[in-house]
């Protein structure tokens, strides 16, 4: 079952998997089975051990059948990504792992990574100075003041930790960093030659399929585990192609196309399926464009969007520095193992979408989702309808009347008028789209033909621009648009995820007033690829994802009431009227722009000593010791409780007597779940901050804290925005306890006194959005034993499980609401002392009118789910598995 092969290739011998003969000792054809299926057949085949992965599995998945997949897949990837907001907490974790080694007699080295671990520190920067040519100074000092307990911790990792390393701040956003530098594409280790796999603690991890590497986001925990050398356990996937045709038009975007993609792939409900790229417009596609598409594969609801590895893949390599002998064995290696794109072969989907890139038009997203797609020429009316809309993902509930509201800021002696749509914040931002230089040298030859026009941004309206890498930084100097776009207030305020993730700290004060004091519905407009409610920032109601040129543009214009297609930006020095087309670049001068700027000597300059260039983390003083030393007083880094109840007992039992928490509508993201911004003044998060002496100046974000489970606990359910039917109205972390409306924390920790678990029901798509682990930890530690909800993101219900929680679906056609579920009764959840794989459960919800008696899909998608379920979770069946192996 376990054979290998040989080959050579410049004057070397090669040993790898054959993927084509696995294929074949079972009768099948290679070149029926998508791409990501070889891939994961070839992975299969090399780490076969009868034990995790046996032949039943290989067997299986070797005979596919795309329109009815069956069985499970016990994948190891190559190796594990993690950002620093969700990597603090898995390094906690591990530190942790350590401490219960000892305490239970074993041996706390077990607990150390067993496949390469890269951490890029990307997430904690803030956009707290900008439009200034300091601003990139003055944050990245603020950054390491905030985070320099998280920092040591890092430090003390990585010194501590084999198989770790770490990508210092201000250096990129961690998927361009891994597409452009990390990546092997092709890995060769001791002779052996594999691909390429992994697992990111980050959702948009998926922008590496871009490059032909498979690879997704999971929860810190499921990465743990990938780690720790388990196998991660999922459904054989529906593969879905999506055959491109045509190539895209003069006035299109990558971004144009991203965000069609993800419309049409939601509808598509592609929600846990493989996407594989496929047809002759791939032949159009650039390298970045391709990245772009993979990147947003959380937002389209598919596990991956994959790319095979083709010429451009080559090329691409060639231009980011990558060592030649390393190309070429690459290309080697990918045609002789059946990986490289053949496009005169189509493999057997699940089902073929087309899509025609010569239809893309400029378009943006939103006001509260991703796949809310707009056409650039019905934007205002779009967002003027959306006003007086029913509440929900795409209005309001306001009346049209809200549309006349102004307000006057006053900055310096001048008075600025702002009104409903006020553009509060143009960020040109995210990995989606500052990995690409197409539509950042757009946004830079834009900027300099408004500046020429004499056209100029209001203070009114926060700019940023967070490039992905100092290479883009490098283009952009050395072509002379960075000037233009500093002009324009877009100067460079970090390297990593800001507005994006919802760093894109405090507006201006005036501004900030002026929308507090009139409740005025202002705007923010990003090139990031999230946008949910309450995201970016507190006083921004309605927020777009749109191309960096575009950002600009709505910069210029200062408003979203305005038709860009025909409505003037503003008035030149002539006073007549400058209009977008006047000023959007034509595609061949991007193009030139690209092809003369953007060399590989750029990337060799700027990734040549990546791991030691930053003088502020190089003095960052290191220890180097077996096991952390906890600090008690600290409210970054806190020694989490995951182990205490450590005993032999595990047996699955009936879940009784459960209170519901929280019952909530539709898509619920991970957001609403476990903010990552900021922490508000009035929160329990707060009040255990002050507290501990923390001046609210320093509360820093939720996501900086990821380390500290008090203030996660205390930040669960806690975002402003979030809505619970059990609060009587009042919006945010709230519930009903005994006729009181009191936060989400305080009834958690009533219930907990009174030994009473508790239940949350919810709607369609639960959990949706990023791979944020702290949502499931952040429940399972306020006491919520199961989540009753109509549907859930692939990742969050992962995560759900191992932390314990059961998750549970209503059978189909069935809802809370139409079972005359309140929310007020108390459940009976018949759990079978051995459950099976996705087994219907009994449900007896006494309410005071009566019981209500119902079935419910109990959630465990593997065998694996049942066997992390039934240890109380992945971490503590992994401590007791080395433990084990402590004492044979």
């Amino acid at each position: 079952m376990k054979k290998t092969s040989k080959s050579s290739f410049n004057h070397r011998e090669f040993s790898y998997y054959s993927i084509r003969y696995a294929v074949e000792q079972e009768g099948k054809d290679i070149t029926h089975l998508p791409y990501t299926i070889r891939i994961l057949i070839e992975s299969l085949v090399r780490n076969y051990d009868e034990e995790d992965v046996t032949k039943h599995h290989i067997s299986n998945l070797i005979n596919y059948d795309a329109q009815a997949p069956r069985g499970e897949v016990p994948f190891k990837p190559s190796r594990v990504i993690l950002q620093d907001f969700t990597g603090v907490p898995v390094v906690v974790d591990l530190a942790s792992m350590r401490e219960a080694m000892i305490a239970h007699g074993g041996n706390p080295d077990l607990i150390n990574p067993e496949i390469p671990v890269d951490l890029v520190i990307d997430h904690s920067v803030q956009v707290d100075a900008y439009g200034c040519d300091t601003a990139l100074e003055e944050n990245v000092t603020l950054e390491f003041e905030r985070n320099n307990e998280r920092y040591e911790f890092l430090k003390w990792a990585e010194n501590s930790f084999d198989n770790y390393r770490a990508v210092p701040p201000a250096t990129g956003i961690i998927h361009q960093v891994n597409i452009e530098f990390l990546s092997d594409v092709i890995i060769e280790k001791e002779g052996l030659l594999y691909p390429d796999s992994m697992f990111g603690t980050d959702s948009h991890t998926t922008m590496i399929n871009g490059i032909g590497v498979l690879g997704w986001g999971v929860g810190g925990i499921e990465a743990e585990a990938a780690m720790l050398g388990e196998a991660s356990y999922f459904p054989v996937p529906e593969v879905i192609g999506v055959r491109f045709t045509g190539q895209l038009p003069k006035i299109a975007t990558a971004t144009d196309l991203a965000l069609t993609v993800t419309q049409v792939l939601r509808k598509e409900q592609v929600v846990g399926k493989f996407v594989e790229y496929i047809g002759p417009g791939l032949a159009h596609l650039s390298l970045a464009d391709r990245a772009t598409i993979a990147n947003m594969a959380p937002e389209y609801g598919a596990t991956c969007g994959y790319f095979p590895i083709d010429q451009e893949t080559l090329n691409y390599m060639r231009l980011t520095n990558r060592d030649e002998d390393h190309i070429g064995l690459t290309e080697h290696y990918a045609k002789l193992n059946d990986l490289f794109y053949n496009p005169d072969i189509e493999p057997r989907y699940s089902k073929v979408i087309e899509i025609d890139l010569s239809s893309i038009r400029p378009s943006i997203a939103g006001p509260k989702r991703p796949q809310d797609l707009i056409d650039l020429a019905d934007a205002k009316s779009t967002f003027e309808a959306s006003i007086s809309r029913e509440a929900g993902t795409q209005g309001f509930g306001l009346t049209p009347e809200e549309l006349d509201k102004t307000a006057t800021v006053m900055i310096d002696g001048q008075a600025f008028p702002i009104k409903t749509g006020h553009v509060a914040i143009a960020a040109i931002t995210s990995c989606t789209n500052t990995s690409n230089p197409y539509v950042l040298m757009a946004a830079g030859l834009l900027a300099r033909n408004a500046v020429e026009k004499g056209l100029r941004v209001a203070p009114t309206v926060k700019t940023s621009l967070a490039p992905g890498s100092k290479v883009v930084s490098a283009y952009l100097k050395a072509s002379g648009l960075q000037d233009y776009l500093d002009n324009l207030g877009f100067q460079v305020v970090g390297y990593g995820c800001t507005t994006c993730i919802g760093n894109s700290g405090n507006l201006r004060p005036e501004v900030a007033q002026a929308i507090a004091d009139k409740d005025l519905l202002a705007s923010a407009v990003l090139s990031g690829n999230r946008n949910f409610e309450g995201r970016i920032n507190p006083l921004v109601k309605a927020n777009f994802l749109a191309s960096p040129p575009l950002v600009v543009a709505y910069a210029l214009a200062g408003t979203t009431t305005i038709d860009l297609t025909r409505d003037p930006l503003g008035l030149d020095a002539d006073n007549q009227p400058v209009y977008l087309e006047d000023i959007m670049p034509k595609r061949q001068e991007i193009e030139a722009y690209v092809d003369q700027y953007v060399t590989r000597d750029l990337f060799q300059k700027e990734y040549e000593h990546v791991f030691s260039d930053s003088q502020k983390w190089n003095q960052i003083p290191v220890t180097k010791s077996q096991n952390y030393h906890w600090n008690a007083q600290s409210t970054y880094i806190q020694n989490p409780p995951y182990f205490d109840q450590l005993d032999d007992d595990l047996a699955i039992r009936p879940l009784l007597n459960l209170q519901p928490l929280a019952k909530f509508g539709d898509s619920v993201t991970t957001d609403h779940i476990s903010p990552a911004g900021n922490i508000a003044r009035i929160s329990p998060a707060a009040r255990y901050l002050s507290e501990h002496g923390v001046d609210y100046m320093d509360f820093n974000s939720y996501g900086s804290r990821r380390g500290n489970h008090e203030v996660m606990m205390r930040g669960t359910f806690a975002n402003i925005r979030i809505k619970n039917e059990l609060a009587n109205g009042r919006v945010g972390g709230y519930t009903s306890y005994k006729g009181e409306i009191i936060p989400i924390y305080d009834a958690a920790m009533a219930y907990q006194a009174e030994k009473v678990g508790t239940l949350i029901i919810a709607g369609k798509d639960y959990g949706m959005g990023s791979s944020r682990d702290w949502a499931a930890k952040g429940s399972a530690l306020l006491g919520v034993k199961a989540v009753l909800a109509e549907s859930f993101e692939r990742i969050h219900r992962s995560n759900l499980v191992m932390m314990g929680i059961a998750p549970l679906q209503f059978l189909e056609g069935q809802t809370a609401d139409s079972l005359g579920l309140t929310g007020l009764e108390r459940y009976d959840i018949h759990l079978p002392e051995t459950p099976t794989i996705q087994e219907v459960v009994d449900i007896v919800a006494h309410g005071e009118k009566g019981d209500i008696a119902f079935q419910a899909l109990l959630r465990f998608d593997a065998v694996a789910d049942i066997r992390y379920y039934q240890n109380g979770g992945i971490l503590p069946m992994v401590v007791r598995k080395k433990l084990a192996a402590s004492h044979p």
